[in-house]
């Protein structure tokens, strides 16, 4: 897959299988198309004008910018951005947006069922049981983000995108996040760019390593299993931003 910001060539021959149920995490340099390919699993940059892609993108055997309508791709490939963004509205209508705008003719019993199950899934419904009718702004930034994650749960897709979730966090906001993380890869296959190599190598089953090239333009240089790619990279370049001798 390649992708362009109008004339600028932004991501090279991108080729790599991501597996089900587990943790795959993107890491490079800044500027090197992370969170650009990210934003091509869900056509997130559909929204920006002047981008194209050549190639394709496979999901359950079909490709997305062809074979899928893509409010219908976005309610299986949910996404949660780098900054907490609750709508301005009570927690309990943030999670809810999703199931009414998706799930037509929900009785208030099964909305109200689905926004507990969905809180209780982001480890945060003994916090904000109490306050749902509450603004959503009032909340801490740890549980603003993982009331985002909560809103994209209570849709049920399959696929979770995460865009460093926790670059906005203090640490124990932060180490809430990554143990929720943990625990939903049971149910949910999901991505995460991250700056932050201690994070990656703690959570991340697999590790995709990405480069800029002489050009301006991202490329792959390796994927593999997290501890492989840490601890034995088959690439120099891949042990050289580890290490921290560039980056």
């Amino acid at each position: 897959m390649d992708f362009w910001y109008g004339s600028h060539h932004a991501l090279e021959k991108i080729e790599m299988d991501i597996q089900a149920n587990a943790i795959t995490a993107f890491i490079g340099p800044s500027g090197c198309g992370k969170s650009t390919f990210l934003r091509t699993l869900n056509r997130m940059n559909d929204t920006i004008l002047g981008t194209r892609v050549e190639g394709s993108v496979l999901y359950k055997g079909l490709d997305i910018y062809s074979a899928y309508d893509v409010l219908d791709l976005r309610a299986q490939v949910g996404m949660v951005f780098q900054k907490p963004n609750p709508f301005p509205m009570s927690v309990y209508d943030n999670v809810a947006y999703g199931p009414r705008l998706h799930q037509r003719g929900l009785s208030r019993a099964d909305l109200d069922a689905a926004v507990e199950q969905s809180l209780r899934d982001a480890a945060l419904w003994d916090e904000v049981k109490d306050r749902l009718g509450k603004s959503a702004l009032g909340l801490s930034g740890g549980q603003q983000q993982r009331l985002c994650i909560a809103r994209t749960l209570a849709v049920k897709p399959e696929v979770i995108l995460l865009d460093e979730p926790t670059s906005a966090l203090d640490p124990i906001s932060t180490a809430h996040i990554e143990d929720l993380l943990y625990t939903l890869k049971e149910r949910f296959t999901l991505i995460i760019v991250t700056h932050n190599m201690q994070q990656a190598s703690r959570i991340s089953d697999y590790t995709a390593f990405f480069m800029i090239n002489d050009d301006r333009c991202g490329y792959l240089v390796e994927m593999g299993n997290t501890r492989d790619v840490f601890y034995n990279p088959r690439d120099k370049k891949t042990e050289a931003y580890i290490s921290g001798r560039f980056g």
